[in-house]
């Protein structure tokens, strides 16, 4: 993906959107086919060493650490990005998620659902990447998290960060891509502009069951 772009990944249930995303990553190892990042070949790379190249991840389900406070948690997953600086800093995502910082010396377990999103989407932030990949980071929040969550995925590809996003909200997806793919029984059966995705009613509703 070009710097700044962002690619949404469509799918009904069970059609291997996160099996993919989780391929993609290294924890899952590839049956066959060829994972490349900038021309190299990173097939069943660990997903530290994936991390270590500049990806962030979201992972469906939020993977944050219950016991940790929030500081902790923010701070475990600091680091430099690839070119050695720290665009995203401590204060930059709190400034970002001020229910966050209301909340830095309570264990990632006492928050709420949505403030736990917030969490999760702060500590990819804090290794400074230059892709971020997050899987159904709306899903099950409140409608009034939602549209913060949004707003925050907006304001990550403003900054450049490139951004693939999986997502239930086909319609906010399609709105917050250049591009997309839809998957069925774990291949990609259409891609294409996301404005032009967004207009074609049939194939959408064939595909995604809309």
């Amino acid at each position: 993906l070009p710097a700044g772009t962002a690619l949404g990944l469509l799918g009904r249930n069970g059609m291997g959107k996160t099996t993919l995303i989780r391929t993609l990553m290294g924890y899952v190892r590839p049956a066959g086919g060829r994972i490349a990042w900038e021309g190299q070949d990173v097939n069943g790379w660990a997903p530290e060493r994936m991390a270590r190249l500049g990806i962030g991840y979201v992972p469906e389900g939020r993977g944050i650490f219950p016991n940790l406070s929030v500081r902790e948690n923010l701070l475990m997953s600091a680091r430099a990005g690839v070119d050695g600086k720290r665009e995203w800093t401590e204060a930059r995502v709190l400034a970002t998620f001020p229910r966050l910082a209301e909340r830095l010396a309570h264990g990632g377990g006492q928050l709420s659902g949505g403030e736990q999103q917030m969490l999760a989407i702060g500590r990819a932030l804090m290794t400074n990447p230059r892709l971020m990949i997050l899987d159904e980071a709306t899903e099950g929040l409140a409608p009034l998290i939602v549209a913060e969550i949004w707003r925050v995925i907006a304001q990550i590809r403003d900054t450049g960060i490139s951004t693939l996003i999986v997502d239930r909200d086909y319609r906010r997806v399609l709105a917050h891509t250049d591009r997309a793919a839809v998957m069925e029984k774990g291949r990609i059966v259409m891609a294409g502009a996301s404005d032009v995705l967004a207009g074609d009613g049939s194939a959408l509703t064939r595909l995604l069951g809309v």
